[in-house]
C-alpha cells in the first residue's frame, strides 16, 4: 500500500478485546447515558427557551459570559451554565414605601413611584458585568430612595404636598437618568409617577380645612369674576340697545324728514303749477278784456251810440209827463252834447296811447 494512501486512511477504532478500545467505549457510553439521563430528568438544563422581549445572558462557573442569545430555543451545557432572561422592552418598576423628612421635621411616607425604564439590548453586557442581574435595584429602588430624601430635606412640607408637587415627577426622572447617563449608561429612563404622600393626620387635616378656605376664596372671586362679566354684559346690551333705538330713531327721523321734503318739494311744485296757472289766467282775462276794449272803442262810433240811446229810451216802459219830456227825448242839443264829449275823450285816450 502506497504510504500517502496509509495516512489519509481514517483511524479505526481499536477491537473491543484490546484495552484501548474498552476504555473508549466505556467513556462514550457513559457520555451518552448522562447526556440522556440529563435530558430525560431535566430538560431545562440542556434545551431553554428565551421569551420575547428579552435577551438571553449566560454564566460558566460564576463568570458571565460575553454573548447574548435572541428569544427562541437555545442549547447549553447542563449543570455547568446557567442562563438567565433578561427584559429588553419597557418595564414598570414600582417602589413602595419611601419615608422621607420634610424641611421643617415632618415626616411622610411615599406608598407607591413608579418608573418606567428599559435597557439597551447593546448594553446588557456591560450592565449586567457591572451591577449584575438586579441592576434596577441599585439604579432605581434604592436611588428613588435616595432622591426622594434629598428633595424632601431640601422643601417644607407645603411646597412637598401642595406648591410644587406637579413638579416632583420630572425632577426625579431627570436625577435617574442623569446617574444612569454616567455610571450606566445602557439604562434608560422613560417616565416617573409619584403617588400623592401619606402625611400625620393631624397635619392632613389642616391642609384639608386650608385648602375648603381657599376654595371658598376662590369660589367668592370666582362669583365676583361672574357678577362683574354679568354686569358687563348687560351695560354692553344696554349700549347696544341704546345704540340700536339712537340708530332706529335716526332712520325714522331720516325717514320724517325724507317725507317732509318730498310733501315740500311737491307743496312748491303745486303752488308753481297754481300760479302759473293763475297766471295763465290773468293773462288770458287780462288779453280778454284788452280786446275787449279795443272791440268796444271800435263800436263807439256815433250812430252806434245813438242806436243805443234810441234803443234804451224805447225800451223804457214808463211815461213821463210835463213841459220837460219832450225836451228831454227830443232835445238834440243833449244827445249831441253827449256824443261830442265822447268823441273827446275817445280822442284823448287815442293821443295817450300814442305818445306812449
Amino acid at each position: 500500500m502506497d504510504p500517502q494512501q496509509r495516512r489519509t486512511e481514517p483511524a479505526r477504532a481499536p477491537p473491543v478485546g484490546e484495552p484501548g478500545g474498552d476504555v473508549t467505549s466505556i467513556f462514550l457510553a457513559f457520555g451518552v447515558f448522562i447526556a440522556i439521563a440529563a435530558l430525560v430528568m431535566f430538560p431545562s438544563s440542556l434545551v431553554h427557551q428565551v421569551p420575547e422581549g428579552h435577551v438571553g445572558a449566560y454564566w460558566r462557573g460564576g463568570a458571565l459570559l460575553n454573548m447574548i442569545s435572541e428569544p427562541g430555543f437555545h442549547l447549553k451545557l447542563p449543570f455547568i451554565t446557567n442562563y438567565e432572561p433578561v427584559q429588553v422592552t419597557l418595564q414598570t418598576d414600582q417602589v413602595k414605601d419611601i419615608p422621607c423628612g420634610t424641611k421643617g421635621g415632618v415626616m411622610i411616607t411615599f406608598e407607591k413611584i413608579e418608573v418606567v425604564n428599559r435597557l439597551r439590548k447593546d448594553y446588557v453586557y456591560d450592565t449586567l458585568l457591572n451591577y449584575g442581574v438586579n441592576y434596577d435595584n441599585t439604579w432605581i429602588y434604592d436611588k428613588i430612595h435616595h432622591e426622594i430624601n434629598q428633595f424632601c430635606s431640601s422643601h417644607s412640607l407645603q411646597q412637598v404636598y401642595i406648591d410644587i408637587f406637579d413638579q416632583i415627577d420630572e425632577r426625579m426622572k431627570e436625577a435617574l437618568q442623569a446617574d444612569c447617563t454616567r455610571y450606566a449608561p445602557g439604562i434608560e429612563i422613560i417616565s416617573v409617577r409619584v403617588t400623592k404622600p401619606k402625611i400625620p393626620e393631624s397635619v392632613r387635616r389642616n391642609f384639608e380645612m386650608m385648602e375648603e378656605e381657599r376654595t371658598k376664596v376662590l369660589i367668592a372671586i370666582e362669583k365676583q369674576r361672574v357678577a362683574e362679566k354679568e354686569a358687563e354684559t348687560k351695560k354692553i346690551m344696554a349700549i347696544s340697545e341704546a345704540e340700536k333705538n339712537a340708530n332706529v330713531s335716526m332712520i325714522m327721523m331720516q325717514q320724517k324728514l325724507t317725507e317732509k321734503d318730498s310733501s315740500r318739494r311737491e307743496a312748491n311744485i303745486e303752488n308753481q303749477m297754481y300760479l302759473d296757472r293763475q297766471k295763465s289766467l290773468a293773462d288770458a282775462d287780462y288779453y280778454r278784456v284788452l280786446k275787449e276794449a279795443e272791440a268796444n272803442k271800435l263800436k263807439l262810433t256815433p250812430e252806434f251810440l245813438e242806436l243805443k240811446f234810441i234803443d234804451a229810451i224805447a225800451r223804457n216802459t214808463k211815461i213821463f209827463f210835463g213841459d220837460k219830456v219832450p225836451n228831454m227825448v227830443l232835445d238834440q242839443r243833449l244827445l249831441g252834447n253827449f256824443l261830442n264829449t265822447k268823441d273827446k275823450s275817445d280822442d284823448g285816450n287815442l293821443e295817450t296811447a300814442t305818445d306812449a
